[in-house]
């Protein structure tokens, strides 16, 4: 565990939190100090959920650990259980909590608690989010659910979607929608918007749908060997995947395979003349793996993009994201340090990103596109309105956001190219603000030169000729170049020798 300004995923009792707030019915019962209950702001602000969720504290200050903090814990356990009526609690301790070593599953054993009690064992300086939310699913679900008789109708429950997960939410509907056509109903979606008693009755289906497998392999695993229920091992993420999905769904239930691809859009623009803008483009991948797993195949097999890098920073997913790469020719990444992924993103200088709120940051300020295929996110990746990842729908989602940064990016450059026209040029200002001109701060204005180095006009112009996205390296290259040269002033040979040697 490292201290760091940024970082992909929380402590592992977040995870157990997603879980939590995900479901009706549950309460957990956290053990930690003041200040660690910062998390609530996670959903209320960044999901944007209209309550907060059933978590309760003990809030313990310095001062409580001269006393006992252990009967602080089984009065708020007891509190919890008064205040709430839950179906079930589950306990645990935060990370700062664990090193006092209370134990709240032990210690929960011994209170007249009602309702089934699952303890937590979530070793936070080992273990992060992912991690967290699946083992808490999979402790609910061992403690709950049981074998039954199937349902009459072929049924599946859909496993993996939490709260704060990436359009987890619109993915639910988009399956719902793709199983009904196959005549497939859907017995319980957990853990989002399950109860325990839900849980409970999970027994009935005829197979589980992994829509997620970073919160769910752990229960579906356990599920296939006590409850004889398959799982699906296909995310249905793009257009060839989700083929693949009714393919397997079918093979698993015996039904025909049926997919309505009417309102499908990515095929008929990839085989457009306009999509061949798009051929070829280099790209980078960082995400959790199941998205960039994901992600890799739509770039390559359906946009036609190159992939040029990929990785993941949960490291439960290295091994299946390092034979991924392998596969693409590519070394993979495997770190949950964002400035290494930076520093990578910059050696490779792709002409866009796909990644997570970090990678748009990090793409901001090297001057390449990006879009976000993957948690974390931030509150404009809680979309109010219907947009899935998943499915049909989810493909031409997928299409509207990989390609629009793209399309931006070559308006600018477009424009760029012909700065030197009456209506483009620098001190013409935009064409759509009646021509006035900038003014002397104007952001479009050169960056000031390194040192003593000097841009002459025409090297300055031919500068400009480069792509915006690859301009601001160019830019700095070329210095870098002329000043260990001893060259004083840039012309075009300079810039171009320059070029000839970083290229070697």
């Amino acid at each position: 565990m490292k201290l760091t300004v940024w970082t992909y995923e929380g402590p592992p009792h977040v995870g157990a939190m997603r879980v939590a707030t995900g479901m009706t019915g549950l309460h957990y019962v956290l053990h930690a100090p003041q200040g660690d209950t910062y998390a609530d702001l996670l959903f209320t602000m960044i999901e944007r959920r209209d309550h907060r969720p059933p978590v309760t504290y003990t809030t313990f200050q310095a001062r409580d650990l001269g006393s006992d903090t252990a009967d602080l814990f089984k009065t708020s356990l007891q509190d919890a259980y008064t205040r709430f009526e839950p179906e079930a609690l589950i306990v645990g301790a935060s990370c700062t909590a664990e090193l006092i070593q209370d134990d709240p599953g032990g210690m929960a054993e011994t209170m007249d608690i009602p309702v089934p009690v699952i303890p937590l064992e979530l070793p936070s300086y080992q273990r992060k989010e992912n991690f967290g939310a699946d083992e808490t699913f999979f402790q609910i679900v061992r403690a709950l659910a049981k074998p039954m008789d199937r349902t009459t109708q072929i049924t599946c429950n859909l496993i993996g979607p939490t709260a704060l997960g990436f359009r987890h939410r619109d993915d639910i509907t988009e399956i719902t929608s793709l199983l009904s056509d196959m005549g497939i109903s859907v017995n319980v979606v957990a853990p989002m918007t399950a109860s325990p008693s839900d849980i409970a009755r999970m027994g009935a289906a005829h197979f589980n749908v992994l829509m997620y497998p970073e919160t769910a392999e752990s229960a579906a695993r356990w599920m296939e060997r006590e409850l004889d229920q398959p799982y699906t091992k296909t995310v249905p993420i793009g257009v060839g995947a989700t083929r693949d999905f009714v393919a397997e769904v079918a093979q698993i239930t015996g039904l025909a395979p049926y997919l309505d691809e009417s309102r499908l859009r990515l095929p008929w623009y990839s085989k457009s003349v306009d999509s061949t803008y798009l051929t070829g483009k280099r790209v980078f991948l960082f995400g959790d793996g199941t998205h960039v797993a994901a992600a890799a195949r739509i770039a390559r097999d359906e946009m036609g993009f190159d992939v040029v890098g990929l990785g993941c920073y949960n490291r439960e997913m290295a091994r299946s994201i390092r034979a991924l790469a392998k596969d693409y020719g590519v070394d993979a990444l495997i770190t949950d340090d964002y400035l290494e992924v930076e520093r990578v993103i910059e050696k490779l200088q792709p002409e866009m990103i796909l990644g997570t709120q970090m990678e748009r940051h990090i793409g901001k300020r090297l001057g390449i596109p990006c879009a976000v295929i993957s948690a974390p996110v931030h509150v404009q990746d809680f979309p109010a309105r219907y947009s899935p990842q998943m499915g049909i729908e989810g493909a031409n989602v997928i299409f509207d956001t990989w390609v629009h940064p793209l399309v931006m990016g070559l308006e600018e450059h477009l424009l760029h190219m012909f700065r030197d026209d009456f209506e483009f040029h620098d001190a013409a200002g935009p064409s759509h603000h009646g021509g006035h001109t900038p003014k002397p701060e104007d952001p479009q204005a050169a960056p000031a030169p390194m040192g003593n180095v000097i841009w002459l006009e025409d090297a300055e112009r031919e500068l400009k000729k480069i792509p915006f996205f690859v301009r601001g390296k160019a830019r700095r290259n070329t210095e870098t170049f002329a000043s260990e040269r001893g060259v004083s002033e840039i012309s075009i040979d300079t810039l171009y020798e320059a070029k000839a040697h970083y290229a070697r």
